[in-house]
């Protein structure tokens, strides 16, 4: 694409997205009028802009300019200035003032304003309070002007600069120049690297405290990014010293400061030093004190009526509970705290239900929860009761400046109504989810938590399941026993097999778990297309949109995410003359795509609509992992409609594009909690640390009808063989076993 600077005068604001700077305007050069879209926040009708970008092909608007970067001047003739007055960007002067104040002082009309209100009482209509007032609002603005071209200057973009703007304010020139490391703390999107840069822009030294400091906690964040909750002391250091190339002092110094100031903790963990962030530590104490606390309240069952009970069940639903399943029941009929864990087909969900209907018998309120919108989904579908996500059910809220911190309705103060709480999926419930939702039970409610404990864990921080099992303090039953049912399942017992080490038998008749050997990555990608498009629709009768979902470890490379997408969209959804799409980055996003949040958006609207298109229920929150399909797109409007999976249907701005991705394939990870009719596994090749043994366990439990490997026998062999769990550096097991010993010991917390 061809680089092109223009220069001319903002003509007209089409459309503008206050909240991240999304501008379409045109723009009045000397030889034509050109639309341009971009980031290009606080323009206004009048001003000269230089236009850095290229041309770029819009679907239904033709020919525009992509804008890169810009500068803006303020207008300098009488036309120019009568526009940027009337534009409603100075509060006071409409139309009619403007044409007034420029026809009474020409081209020092801005001058007056500036530095001469007085003499605008002259004009009819504005007094002094007024005078001063539009005075003070115009300086504001050519602050803010100043602000976006000093930081400009340092190499950001112009959304980001508007942010730092909004947070600072006057104040921005000075702490750029003097310490750009706490933009990283106080501003959403600025980084350590971006504020490094700042920095060695500004001169300042690169062992100055407050860069090591910044760099301390950079790493911190980073650790708990890929789920530890702490590093080791010298894991820090060392990563401290590559990242700065400084004497480990340097870093020791900033430790120590950093503690000091209350934004670090650290403490030996089995005769090891280990640093936290504050906020982790304070999470992990927090979840080990409340769930000693629920737990205490433990009241001794009546084994004849539960006996009575769970052979009430049995005769009303022809299910025979296994001897650990009736375990699972008496101790929930019972325990403040309990954990079920087990893999597929050995009857988690027979015995929840079990448990669901004593307590109905029983008349107590029961709340059912998981971490995302399909893994509730489900839990819906087999317990016949209403499930939510754990966020809606502690009724999620944001403060701050920003609106971005969140915060929850349901705490200590305001506690959720329930006798028994039971979550689903806790595999995938992160320290701070697990905090926030522990600080909203009430003493005296029961809280069950069921899970696959050999899952992948947590995106975020944590290994919270593993670790309540770990500490040996809490109460447990696992369930071992695969039901003669769930046997005849390939796919659960290769489940099972994987598990336990041993390779799965493949291809057998009349199975549900095959395998295709493909010796070159290319041909692997070829057969899942061929997959999708004609076997598997012919010999299942799925859809190979709606029903077959890809599963890979990896995001790049022929056989990672981003390529398989590219190739499924155009097998699955080729480009047609009905269909709309719109162009976001490198993605083509298309009427009919399938596609997935990837991050958290705890603000976004959401609407459910019945069957006649009456509207039956609305709320906040998209999840990341939550799937759905693109309904319309709407260029005009420049919006998005997508129906996800759980019935939310949510309106997204071409400015929140990059919360989502083509879903046609997902990680391994992204799957965690869901469940599809058919699952398409290539496994071919990639790094040991990825290509583990929990990872093929998670992908194949996926698949209710279907599995089908496509690749290399030995990787499948090589992944079982690899055993190596993704350590997390996490310190709940331990603060769990501490304090209930400490507690035993007769001593008061």
């Amino acid at each position: 694409m061809e680089d092109l600077k223009i220069v001319g005068e903002v003509e007209d604001i089409i459309y503008q997205n206050k909240d991240n700077g999304y501008t379409v305007f045109s723009l009045t050069t000397e030889d034509d009028e050109v639309t341009c879209v971009g980031v290009v926040p606080q323009i206004h009708s009048g001003e000269t802009l230089e236009i850095h970008g290229n041309w770029t092909m819009h679907p239904l608007y033709g020919r525009q300019v992509q804008v890169q970067y810009y500068e803006k001047s303020m207008p300098t003739t009488t036309a120019g200035m009568e526009k940027y007055l009337s534009s409603g960007l100075i509060k006071g002067i409409g139309a009619k003032t403007a044409k007034r104040i420029v026809e009474r002082f020409g081209e020092a009309a801005f001058y007056v304003i500036e530095e001469k209100p007085d003499m605008l009482t002259e004009i009819k209509g504005i007094s002094y309070d007024k005078a001063q007032k539009i005075s003070a609002a115009f300086c504001e603005q050519h602050e803010l002007r100043r602000a976006m071209m000093f930081l400009q200057g340092f190499d950001i973009s112009p959304a980001y600069a508007m942010r730092i703007y909004k947070k600072y304010k006057s104040r921005t020139f000075d702490i750029v120049k003097n310490n750009p490391y706490r933009l990283a703390d106080d501003v959403v999107g600025i980084g350590f690297k971006m504020a490094d840069k700042m920095a060695a822009s500004a001169g300042i030294a690169a062992d100055d405290p407050n860069r090591v400091r910044a760099a301390v906690k950079y790493i911190l964040n980073n650790a708990a990014a890929n789920g530890d909750c702490y590093l080791p002391k010298q894991k820090l250091i060392d990563q401290s010293v590559e990242l700065l190339n400084l004497h480990p002092l340097a870093i020791e110094n900033a430790i120590r400061e950093l503690q000091v100031d209350s934004q670090i903790w650290q403490e030996k963990l089995d005769g090891e030093d280990c640093v936290y962030l504050n906020y982790y530590f304070y999470a992990e104490m927090s979840v080990a004190k409340r769930l000693l606390e629920l737990a205490a309240d433990y009241e001794p069952a009546d084994m004849e009526y539960i006996a009575k009970e769970i052979a009430r069940v049995e005769k009303e639903t022809g299910v025979i509970l296994a001897e650990e399943q009736r375990l699972a029941v008496l101790e929930a009929m019972s325990s403040g705290v309990l954990i079920i864990t087990g893999g597929p087909g050995t009857g988690k969900t027979t015995t929840i239900n079990t448990i669901l209907r004593i307590l109905k018998r029983e008349e107590l309120d029961v709340v059912l929860a998981a971490p995302t919108g399909r893994a509730a989904k489900r839990m819906t579908e087999a317990t016949g009761m209403e499930a939510q996500t754990i966020h809606r059910l502690l009724g999620i809220n944001f403060i701050g400046e920003d609106n971005r911190r969140q915060t929850f309705d349901k705490n200590e103060d305001d506690p959720i109504e329930a006798d028994v709480i039971i979550i689903d999926e806790s595999s995938m419930v992160d320290i701070a989810l697990m905090q926030a939702l522990l600080r909203a039970v009430e003493s005296g409610s029961r809280i069950i938590f069921v899970g696959d404990v050999d899952q992948l864990p947590s995106v975020g921080a944590g290994n919270v399941l593993k670790d309540m099992i770990r500490s040996e303090r809490l109460k447990v039953v696992r369930l071992q026993h695969v039901f003669r049912q769930a046997q005849e399942s390939a796919i659960i017992m290769n489940a099972h097999r994987i598990n336990q080490g041993e390779d799965p038998i493949l291809n057998e008749e009349g199975t549900d778990f095959f395998f295709m050997r493909r010796a070159y990555a290319e041909d692997v990608a070829a057969t899942i297309r061929e997959l999708v498009t004609k076997r598997l629709p012919k010999f299942t009768g799925c859809d190979g949109l709606q029903d077959m979902q890809i599963l890979t470890p990896m995001r790049k490379g022929t056989l990672g995410v981003q390529n398989l997408n590219q190739v499924l969209q155009q097998t699955l959804n080729p480009p047609a003359f009905d269909k709309r799409e719109v162009q976001f980055r490198q993605t083509t996003f298309r009427e009919g795509d399938k596609v997935m949040q990837i991050k958290n958006n705890y603000n976004i609207v959401w609407r459910m609509f019945n069957s006649l298109g009456k509207r039956e229920d609305e709320g906040l929150g998209v999840y990341n992992g939550d799937g759905g399909i693109i309904l319309s797109i709407d260029t005009n409007a420049e919006q998005m409609r997508v129906a996800f999976d759980d019935g939310k249907i949510v309106d997204y701005d071409f400015s929140q594009l990059e919360e989502l991705e083509l879903a046609y394939a997902i990680t391994i990870h992204k799957s965690q909690g869901s469940e599809y009719p058919v699952v398409i596994l290539p496994v071919y090749s990639g790094p040991p640390m990825l290509m583990t043994r929990n990872l093929l366990y998670t992908a194949v439990t996926r698949a209710k009808q279907l599995v089908v490997i496509v690749g290399l026998r030995e990787t499948v062999s090589a992944m079982i063989r690899n055993d190596r769990e993704v350590g997390r550096y996490t310190g709940l097991a331990q603060r769990i076993q501490n304090l209930h010993d400490f507690i035993q010991g007769g001593e008061i917390i």
